[in-house]
């Protein structure tokens, strides 16, 4: 089999540094490798791109760049992705919700990420919390659902996107507590944020995050977080298995994939890569200012955590009802 030019360079590792890389890459005829996100410039998984990408192209010697695919739930992007040629040349930097649950919301389902997606590394582990306005009477979520209960016309949550996992953990909460929510469903942070703020909405429900810089500002309350402990970013508020709910704990992530097909040599040395990167100080405390716990995994493993969370939600998504078609 004749190796593309990527593979080449990857396999050789020679980065010279007399001249800038783009220069070299003309004279090799080696196209910049892309990064697709699944999200509009400005959130969260569009800054991990874009660390990624810087992370990159100093560990290759090569220039990378972002593009943001946004819609479709994701499907877009992953389009993109499929669309491209399997050399490496063409990444995907997602959160959970788009392999892990994402065809679990569409009938028929539009892709599979088993045999569609090849796991390169996961980069980043986050968490979701509940917030209410800051003058909203809840301070605890058995306050909440005892709030929700009282007032069942008003007892709305909002999340950041229709089948996202924000939405779905809004399930999990009715479902722990046997309450009736109704779900909001807003085009991304912003709005819901801003809705929530102004007492629109009773709670929201999205990545901590997105959530904290309110929550310290005074704006918005954190009733709690979704880990299996208390979250450094926001460390004086309660998880929900603290407040009596231990059904309700949930961690997000961020994953980088290439098309099926890449030659197993080039994922290898992009996985290689993204761990080494992430494991220097610089770009630790670059994830945890985000709220973001920096990880690092082989490719079997971002699969078997892929499987695993694929497994563990499908009842959820099931139980909501929520499907696209």
């Amino acid at each position: 089999m004749r190796l593309a030019p990527l593979l080449c360079l990857l396999l050789s590792g020679a980065v010279a540094a007399a001249a800038p890389w783009d220069a070299r890459a003309q004279e090799r005829g080696v196209q910049p490798l892309r990064i697709l996100v699944p999200v509009p410039a400005g959130g969260t998984s569009d800054l991990v791109a874009r660390l990624i990408a810087d992370s990159l192209r100093n560990g290759l010697g090569q220039t990378v760049i972002v593009e943001d695919r946004s819609g479709a739930t994701g499907r877009i992007a992953v389009d993109a992705l499929l669309r491209a040629a399997p050399d490496g040349r063409t990444l995907l930097l997602a959160p959970i919700a788009v392999p892990g649950i994402g065809p679990l919301r569409f009938k028929p389902p539009r892709y599979d990420p088993v045999r569609d997606l090849a796991p390169v590394a996961q980069v980043t582990r986050y968490e979701f919390a509940l917030a209410v306005a800051a003058d909203h009477p809840a301070r605890t979520v058995s306050e909440f659902v005892a709030w929700a209960r009282a007032n069942p016309a008003r007892a709305t949550v909002g999340n950041p996107g229709a089948g996202s996992l924000p939405h779905f953990l809004g399930t999990m909460l009715g479902r722990a507590t046997d309450i009736e929510l109704v779900h909001v469903a807003y085009k991304g942070v912003a709005p819901l944020e801003a809705e929530l703020m102004s007492r629109q909405i009773a709670a929201g429900i999205s990545t901590l995050s997105d959530l904290a810089p309110l929550h310290r500002a005074g704006k918005l309350r954190i009733l709690a977080t979704s880990g299996a402990a208390r979250a450094p970013l926001v460390p004086e508020v309660p998880t929900f298995t603290e407040q009596g709910f231990p059904g309700i704990e949930a961690v997000g992530w961020h994953g980088v994939y290439a098309p099926a097909g890449t030659p197993p040599p080039v994922i290898d040395q992009l996985s290689r890569t993204i761990v080494a990167a992430l494991q220097t100080p610089a770009l630790q405390q670059k994830f945890v200012a985000l709220g973001l716990e920096p990880t690092g995994t082989t490719p079997q493993m971002l699969a078997a955590i892929m499987a695993a969370d694929t497994a563990r939600w499908r009842p959820i998504v099931k139980a909501s009802g929520f499907t696209l078609e």
